[in-house]
């Protein structure tokens, strides 16, 4: 019985019986690389994508080494705003370096809906904010240490002066402290939102001066404790150490018989730091006291004037894209006077967990929201390049959530 009568039937004297000519094998091999590079290219830009950790800025929570995959869906993937670029590569050719991206056409920034917001605690990976103006040529430990010591204009002078788009930044990964609307401030290294302190999780560490009773320490003692001697330990001066740590394990250090003193590395409040955001010399902000900043929310309303223009001048000028001047006691905005700005985007506090180890916040200020990436969901693979040929994989962190 013919069940697709409704079909008309093949007229077979008819049919076209000459054989259809055969792919060459290079042809299939082409097609199936081209179909390959397509799907893996949606999934990274839309899905999901693979990340590295290349700085200890995270640690405890993340090492260096960890292999990450990235969510793109959970706050809604980035539409990207440079289309045309080399399959796989962020910014710069692989072997013969160069763009890996054609800048001559930009999309504005869209962002498809996602599963949810950006929550505080999250691990976020997003483009660095400053890349705009300066291309990182060194790691980022040795950045930080660079704006320390030497100050941040100093090394803003050392660098290479770009323009690339903001997807074509810099990745960087960092946990979210404040969301737009919160208040954001810091006394002697507790970081507080909206009033409230926030101390640092069992995933954080920071500072800690050790002074010994003796010499004559054997330091095997810290390494069963979880202390990397070469990384987590430094000598200060006699008896006396830097250890970098979690509350939780300097707890425990001072329970030692042989320990005299823990106390914990914080710069005295009233200090300045210029290299601190905002840059501003009427603040004496260093990188353990300052504040109290309010993070923007898209629709809020700032007033202009000398307080508050060091804190949102970067956001009102250089990521939301308007001309501001400062005419006498008159602010102009887009050739418009004004006394107030109202932002279009949110914006977010970002920090490493590795708190004097960090490039953050604390020094560029506010994260926009067309910079984010994604969320860090898990480890699917971790390296030790210091560990020896049978412990350079970190077996008990595959497959490890990040929280």
């Amino acid at each position: 019985m013919n069940y697709k009568f409704w079909e008309k039937k093949k007229d077979t004297d008819h049919q076209d019986t000459t054989p259809k000519k055969k792919k060459t094998k290079s042809r299939e091999w082409f097609d199936a690389i081209l179909f390959a590079v397509v799907a893996a290219t949606i999934i990274r830009v839309f899905f999901i994508e693979a990340y590295t950790i290349p700085t200890g800025s995270m640690e405890k929570s993340l090492k260096i080494g960890d292999f990450l995959f990235v969510s793109k869906v959970n706050y809604g993937a980035r539409i990207p705003m440079t289309p045309v670029a080399f399959p796989f590569a962020h910014h710069t050719m692989p072997i013969t370096g160069g763009k890996a991206y054609y800048d001559g056409i930009q999309w504005a920034y869209k962002r498809l809906p996602g599963f949810q917001d950006i929550k505080r605690n999250d691990v976020v990976v997003f483009n660095f904010p400053e890349g705009d103006t300066v291309a990182l040529e060194q790691q980022e430990h040795d950045y930080y240490d660079m704006i320390r010591n030497l100050g941040r204009e100093t090394v803003h002078n050392q660098f290479t002066i770009v323009a690339r788009p903001v997807d074509k930044r810099e990745n960087y990964i960092k946990r979210c402290i404040a969301i737009g609307g919160d208040v954001v401030s810091m006394l002697n290294g507790v970081v507080s939102v909206n009033g409230k302190p926030e101390k640092l999780k069992a995933t954080g560490q920071t500072g800690y001066a050790v002074t010994f009773k003796t010499s004559d320490v054997n330091f095997q003692v810290f390494e069963d404790m979880g202390f990397n001697l070469q990384n987590d330990i430094t000598g200060m001066s006699d008896n006396t150490y830097e250890f970098t740590a979690t509350e939780t394990m300097m707890n425990e250090v001072r329970k030692l018989n042989f320990v005299q003193s823990v106390k914990e590395n914080t710069q005295a409040t009233g200090v300045q730091e210029l290299s601190v955001f905002p840059h501003d010399p009427n603040r004496p902000w260093n990188v353990d006291n300052f504040g109290p900043i309010q993070v923007p929310k898209k629709g809020w309303t700032v007033k202009l004037d000398s307080l508050t223009l060091p804190l949102y001048e970067r956001s009102i000028r250089v990521y939301e894209g308007n001309t501001l001047e400062k005419v006498g006691n008159d602010f102009i905005i887009n050739g418009v006077k004004t006394n107030s700005y109202t932002f279009k985007m949110d914006y977010y506090w970002m920090m490493g967990d590795n708190r004097h180890n960090s490039l953050d916040s604390r020094y560029w200020g506010f994260v926009p929201e067309d910079h984010v990436v994604g969320k860090a969901l898990f480890i699917w693979m971790s390296y030790d390049t210091n560990g020896s040929f049978f412990s350079k994989i970190r077996w008990n962190r595959l497959l490890r959530g990040i929280h």
